[in-house]
């Protein structure tokens, strides 16, 4: 589906009759899920980030809406010859929430944290190639690494990267300490968190001087408050299907962009039989895309063969090689032993894109012999069982997490594929820093992926946002786990 903006603006009587919301200083933003806490350097939850990312928590770089990374907390930086060596000027006069300054020790306790054998990070694989980080002055941190790393900018942009206080972790948590623009007020579980403008952040002061973020699982509940004007927007909208009376009433936006999340049948390898690529080539064939985007996304979503999003200028098309032909997925069962197919589970966590798209999958399954048993889920029942647990056949889960193809080398990650090829041509990737040699590794990772039938690939998730007409400043686009509070506003 092409990227679209449907914006509609509202007359300003129509915004004086709706209570001059637009005048107000403050905003409240929904969101599906809950996160399960507020610390994003010790869990998978993208909840968190969508709280904390560039609101409470900083890293030395970071992610703009268009994808690009920028300076962080660091102001600038050094890179040596051999790429091994980068030296990070840190910005002057930056505190914590709680008073205490930011300085060089900070970032090395937070890195060192990071990527520590006991680390909880679930993004630990970011930070491997680190040998060293030292605190050369309170202002200069230097990094070293066993081999040149030309993702290293960005993979400290990440949410998993963020800087926090030595003192402040032991309840980071409930009570999360960064250096934001925005401090954490209050968390009424099961309801809302509160945010509030901090008066002493480094850089430019936000347009808001507070913002909640409502927690509405329901997607019938999600599209009443929305209708009722009880929040502001509500990020990443669950129900696709009212989209078209949003886009018809003037009181409202609908923003209509793409994410970072590569949405998947995810195959748990080790367990038979998914341990046989026949079979999970069997799988890939057995599935209609597009039936599913239609069915469970009313047709928002992006078609994808690989674990890569199509609006990377890398991406190459790989559909083929996994399109729907249930009598080859029949033929391949056969092949691999089982003619009278066979049986398994499929968990299915909170989002409609796995509710409902998983009912879909399980009678496309059916149809040739495989018997998805369907188990929902919570999160933090997914989280334990699946992710850490791996005690699984199936799930669904859209991975949201920025270029994470490196995912696909690690053969503890919870879909427990191992590849030596797969691992060496990344460390390969990760060594390289010329554009094109780059996007030349990226592509070859794409292939190798497809061919080993790893997971089945559906779609790239679609950012489907809606807002009332006059905020501005909302992310269109989703490079990253994040409702990015620090540009919103409301118009004039």
């Amino acid at each position: 589906m092409a990227l679209k903006s449907l914006v509609f603006a509202a007359g300003s009587a129509l915004a004086l009759a709706a209570g001059g919301a637009w005048a107000e200083d403050s905003v409240t933003i929904a969101m599906q899920l809950e996160p399960p806490h507020l610390d994003p350097t010790s869990a998978a939850a993208q909840a968190i980030d969508s709280v904390v990312y560039s609101n409470i928590f900083e890293g030395l770089t970071r992610f703009m809406g268009d994808g690009s990374v920028v300076p962080g907390l660091a102001e600038s930086w050094e890179i040596s010859g051999d790429g091994t060596v980068y030296t990070f000027r840190l910005r002057e006069g930056v505190t914590f929430h709680d008073g205490s300054a930011m300085d060089a020790e900070d970032v090395k306790f937070s890195l060192d944290r990071a990527r520590a054998e006991d680390s909880t990070n679930a993004q630990k694989a970011l930070f491997e190639g680190i040998t060293a980080v030292e605190a050369v002055d309170p202002q200069t941190v230097r990094i070293t690494l066993e081999a040149p790393n030309g993702s290293l900018l960005f993979n400290l942009a990440w949410g998993d990267a963020v800087i926090v206080a030595p003192e402040s972790v032991e309840d980071i948590k409930t009570n999360p300490v960064g250096t934001g623009a925005f401090t954490f007020q209050e968390w009424v579980q099961g309801d809302r968190i509160t945010l509030a403008r901090n008066p002493d952040y480094w850089g430019d002061q936000p347009a808001l001087s507070s913002a909640t973020f409502k927690f509405i699982s329901d997607p019938t509940a999600a599209f009443a408050a929305m209708m009722a004007e009880d929040i502001d927007a509500f990020d990443n909208f669950p129900a696709p299907e009212n989209l078209p009376q949003f886009e018809a009433d003037p009181r409202f936006q609908v923003l209509v962009g793409s994410t970072e999340g590569e949405t998947i049948l995810s195959t748990n390898n080790k367990q038979p039989p998914f341990d046989d690529i026949r079979v999970r080539q069997a799988l890939a064939h057995a599935i209609d895309r597009q039936a599913i985007i239609d069915g469970a996304m009313f047709g928002y979503g992006t078609p994808i063969g690989t674990h890569f999003a199509p609006h990377h200028p890398a991406y190459k098309d790989l559909t083929g090689m996994s399109a729907y032909d249930p009598e080859q997925a029949k033929a391949l069962l056969a092949e691999a032993g089982f003619t009278e197919g066979f049986e398994t589970t499929l968990h299915l966590p909170p989002p409609s894109y796995a509710r409902r798209g998983g009912e879909i999958i399980a009678a496309q399954l059916a149809a040739v012999g495989i018997k998805a048993e369907i188990i929902n889920v919570e999160w933090a029942q997914w989280l334990e069982t699946v992710f850490r647990g791996k005690t699984f056949g199936l799930t669904i889960v859209s991975h949201t997490e920025p270029m994470d193809i490196g995912i696909y080398a690690r053969p503890e990650y919870y879909f427990q594929y191992d590849s030596k090829a797969v691992q060496e041509l990344m460390a390969k990737l990760n060594a390289t820093t010329d554009p094109d040699s780059r996007t030349a590794l990226l592509q070859e990772a794409q292939e190798m992926i497809a061919a080993d039938y790893v997971n089945g690939y559906l779609f790239q998730l679609a950012k489907l946002g809606v807002a009332k007409a006059g905020l501005q400043g909302l992310w269109e686009n989703a490079p990253t786990a994040a409702i990015d509070l620090t540009a919103i506003s409301w118009a004039e």
